[in-house]
């Protein structure tokens, strides 16, 4: 409950039973109890009139500047974007929603370019996320397909804790990752992946895989009967568990690395050798290309329990990549590559702004109020 409630009102009974009097408000000597009620405000749009005044000086007329006639201001554009952007609402949607509360013809072309000038706003904005992912000392990747001016294009994410950045290119693998737009390529901590080959190529920075995609690999494979997968499969989620969740480095390196590289040898003699077709290369089984990647990035799988700041699984890409699916359920696809552009940028300042604990809509406000941004616990 509030101490200062914006209306109170007294009920009191309507008169007095024995003489008839009839009660009024100012009849109440007393109130026994309260309760009190949250409810929206009656919304309606707040009209704020510009008007050009006109100053007489030195025997001149010196006129004020207003611009257009009838604009929209920053809050219910910035209301757009978040709608759009964050809560993926379709244009039609938005028009219909504000028209319903609002009675005012917010359309499609006004919810556009409110997405643009947002988009254009936060150029700065981005250039301090993109800087603070770099300087990070473990950073997550992933990428994800979504249909773009009708042709499949990639979204790429690198995040952290407190900082998410995505752009959105014509391709998944090394094109992409060398752009102009990616980090990977400039990157020198460590880079937290899905063991995407493409990734392994930048030398510049240490390589951890996620073990989330791991276990699930193992798990399929153990129930199938495979022994090695279940030994594996105990041995890392063992691991995790002597490392305190990957917060801590664990002790005896060498006698956790003797294990691991025994239970690969094992699986090396459990499973099937490569069988050759009548062409091409050997064809092998699901489980030894597990373990060939197991023994081949060996130091990648094991370097949460080795080096303190590297996380166990990539999952904190695969949240901020993860409303990607959310659009492509709602919307299918982005109609032009621009806006799909505009999403990226803004749905990094959002996640970003969600990180932090700062309000979203008040700070999408402040970005078409020109003011300048600073994120808390940067």
């Amino acid at each position: 409950m509030v101490e200062q409630p914006d209306h109170v009102v007294v009920h009191h009974a309507p008169y007095c039973p024995c003489c008839q009097r009839v009660f009024s408000s100012a009849d109440v000597q007393w109130v026994e109890s309260k309760r009190q009620v949250f409810d929206l405000p009656a919304p309606r749009l707040d009209v704020t009139e510009h008007q050009a005044g006109v100053i007489v000086c030195c025997g001149r007329q010196h006129p004020g500047v207003v611009s257009q006639p009838v604009q929209y201001g920053s809050r219910i554009r910035a209301l757009s974007v978040l709608l759009n952007t964050d809560y993926k609402l379709p244009f039609e949607k938005i028009e219909q929603l504000l028209g319903d509360m609002y009675d005012c013809t917010f359309n499609e072309s006004t919810a556009l370019s409110a997405n643009k000038a947002c988009h254009e706003r936060l150029e700065a904005v981005e250039t301090t996320i993109k800087s603070n992912v770099k300087a990070s000392k473990s950073t997550n990747f992933d990428e994800t397909g979504m249909r773009v001016d009708g042709k499949l294009h990639w979204f790429h994410t690198a995040s952290t804790g407190l900082f998410t950045y995505l752009f959105v290119h014509t391709h998944r693998g090394r094109e992409a990752l060398e752009s102009e737009a990616s980090l990977v390529k400039d990157y020198q901590g460590w880079s937290v992946h899905d063991c995407w080959e493409s990734y392994f190529g930048f030398t510049n920075c240490s390589h951890a895989l996620c073990n989330a995609h791991l276990l699930r690999e193992l798990e399929a494979l153990r129930q199938q009967g495979s022994k090695w997968a279940a030994q594996m499969h105990h041995f890392l989620h063992e691991l995790y568990r002597v490392s305190h969740k990957a917060t801590q480095i664990v002790d005896d390196k060498q006698s956790w690395l003797d294990r691991y590289r025994h239970i690969c040898q094992i699986a090396d003699a459990e499973e099937p050798p490569p069988m050759q077709g009548k062409r091409g290369k050997p064809k092998k089984t699901k489980g030894r290309n597990l373990l060939h990647r197991l023994v081949k990035h060996q130091h990648a799988v094991l370097a949460f329990a080795f080096h303190q700041e590297v996380p166990f699984t990539n999952n904190q890409a695969e949240r901020d990549i993860r409303c990607l699916k959310t659009k492509q359920k709602v919307a299918t696809s982005f109609r032009t590559f621009n806006g799909a552009q505009q999403y990226a940028r803004i749905q990094s300042y959002v996640s970003t702004l969600r990180k932090h604990s700062m309000n979203v809509w008040q700070n999408l406000i402040d970005v078409f109020d020109n003011k300048t941004i600073v994120f808390q616990n940067a």
